[in-house]
């Protein structure tokens, strides 16, 4: 239901603001800024509820609000020329508001569900058992790559050969039938898992001893744990300073949103976590980008739906690369293996910018467009509408220049055949590194699983998320700023560069974790890591 919502939502809003992506780019820019701003928040308010509670209201939320959007979006779908009429058209703009706001707190309520599930759950539900969490990781990522291809496979029928109303109908109907299915889940799942129900400063340090193998004498651990203890007790005891002073309730949030981006900071595993955020500063992915980009190279629509399927193949062959280059090599070196796979694959996307057919073009200002636009006060063009099977919903508008779509194109003064070289090596590249960026994925998720205590799982795991999607609104804005064709080839380069730097952190953290042992590939022994760790060191081996 999730993944068949957030394709939808911006089809929908494509279709209601007449065939215009502005309502999308709206609707991308709210979600991103609000999972920036709100992260940490998000993350501190799974850290601080029971898990039952935290997992059932993020379900009821999310689902609740994307029922209420499909209902909504039904109605404007029934009713909008008598919208349009009422109150010159401002009732409609409400709905659209309306709309956007409910969808983004779907989708905060989505992140919610994210964190306490797959970082704080499943650790629990794996134990002390490595290769349990390890498993399950790549389990859940499958089942998502999956989903990634049937939801909007599914959806796109409904709507293709039914109507955009129909299609909100279902949505929301599935919503209410997974929202029951999950509930009753999630309380099994709880209900055989009775570590699931103590969420304390003693089940704290035992788990992190666990997950880290460490032993009871180690110090630094200890001292950690204790400062979480009494955090702990200075949170419980003024509650009634706090109900008195209105001043420190509207300051609390702020102090949370810093303490958590500090506490991110002071994490072992920091460099990893900004590795894997530098991997959102890219536009090789199958987002409307890139789309937009094989359009004006001549790449159809179907076509393009077959690299998306191929890339969800190769993600999944990810998954499987992770779980046994971890049982190999260890979790550490794999994420350092799959970091030299992903950029020995990029390698042909930066070869593609200089192969015959690539449109790049360094006499031409990348900001030509832009400044056409803003200064010369030329009008923005307008988006033909799609075929269905062209709609590869992100969030996000499609930022290149829509004037050399083929559709609009005089087929009297069509242009010559574009060289398909170049697009093929842009896309047999990201392809090919979608092995390497879904096992690193996994690699920085378990690090993460297992280096943070319980009792800051949540907030951790809000800021890498707001990390994420900081950079995933810098690589729009990137866009926005050279929308043109030609500048494609550049925006290609700069994403190779963030992709190395965020590897080059990752190693940069390997090395202090494992030493002289990092290129020193061998299968690792839980026993023998536990008796070899030295104190403080928080690392997986």
């Amino acid at each position: 239901g999730d993944r068949m919502w957030h394709f939808a939502v911006s089809v929908f809003l494509v279709e209601l603001y007449g065939n215009s992506l502005l309502l999308t780019a709206v609707y991308g820019l709210v979600v991103a800024g609000s999972v920036l701003l709100l992260g940490a928040l998000i993350g501190d308010w799974v850290d601080k509820n029971s898990r039952l509670k935290v997992a059932q209201t993020s379900l009821i939320v999310q689902n609740s609000s994307v029922i209420l959007c499909g209902i909504i979006l039904m109605i404007i779908f029934l009713f909008k020329t008598q919208l349009l009429t009422l109150y010159h058209g401002w009732l409609l703009t409400l709905c659209y508001i309306l709309v956007i706001t409910i969808a983004n707190i779907a989708n905060l309520a989505s992140t919610a569900t994210a964190i306490t599930i797959q970082r704080d759950w499943i650790v629990v539900v794996a134990g002390e058992d490595r290769s349990k969490l390890a498993d399950m990781n790549a389990t859940i990522r499958r089942i998502d790559q999956l989903t990634n291809i049937l939801a909007p496979m599914a959806v796109g029928q409904i709507m293709t050969f039914g109507s955009p109303m129909i299609g909100c109908g279902f949505i929301s109907g599935w919503n209410l039938m997974s929202m029951c299915v999950e509930y009753l889940l999630l309380w099994k799942v709880y209900q055989k898992t009775p570590t699931l129900a103590r969420k304390s400063a003693k089940v704290e340090a035992s788990e992190l001893k666990q997950l880290n193998a460490k032993k009871e004498s180690d110090t630094k651990p200890a001292e950690g744990v204790q400062l979480i203890i009494e955090k702990d007790v200075t949170g419980f005891e003024p509650q009634e300073e706090k109900e008195v002073g209105c001043a420190a309730r509207i300051a609390e949030p702020f102090i949370t949103f810093r303490d958590g981006w500090v506490a991110y900071y002071n994490q072992p595993v920091f460099l990893a976590g900004m590795g894997l955020a530098f991997l959102y500063m890219t536009v090789l992915g199958f987002d409307c980008i890139t789309t937009g980009y094989a359009y004006t190279q001549g790449l159809s629509g179907s076509v393009l739906s077959l690299l998306m399927g191929a890339s969800a193949v190769t993600g999944i062959m990810g998954t499987v690369a992770f779980t046994w280059l971890r049982r190999k090599c260890g979790l550490i070196r794999t994420g350092l293996i799959s970091g030299v796979a992903q950029l020995a694959c990029l390698i042909l996307c930066v070869v593609s910018v200089f192969m015959p057919g690539s449109p790049m073009d360094l006499t031409v200002s990348p900001f030509a467009d832009i400044s056409a636009r803003l200064f010369e006060n030329e009008p923005l063009p307008t988006i033909a509408s799609p075929e269905p099977e062209m709609i590869f919903a992100t969030g996000m508008p499609n930022m290149l220049n829509g004037s050399i779509d083929p559709a609009n194109s005089d087929p009297e003064m069509s242009p010559e055949p574009v060289p398909l070289i170049s697009v093929s090596l842009l896309f047999a590249g990201v392809i090919a590194a979608r092995v390497g960026l879904w096992s690193f994925d996994l690699t920085v998720t378990q690090l993460l699983q297992e280096n943070v205590i319980e009792s800051e799982r949540g907030i951790i795991n809000g800021v890498q998320n707001s990390m994420n999607y900081l950079l995933d609104l810098l690589h729009f804005i990137m866009v926005i700023l050279a929308p043109n064709p030609e500048a494609f080839g550049l925006l290609v380069l700069i994403s190779v560069s963030f992709v190395a730097m965020g590897h080059i952190m990752y190693f940069r953290f390997a090395q202090k974790s494992l030493g002289k042992q990092l290129f020193v590939c061998h299968t690792p022994d839980p026993k023998a890591a536990a008796d070899s760790s030295p104190p403080g060191n928080t690392s997986t081996v």
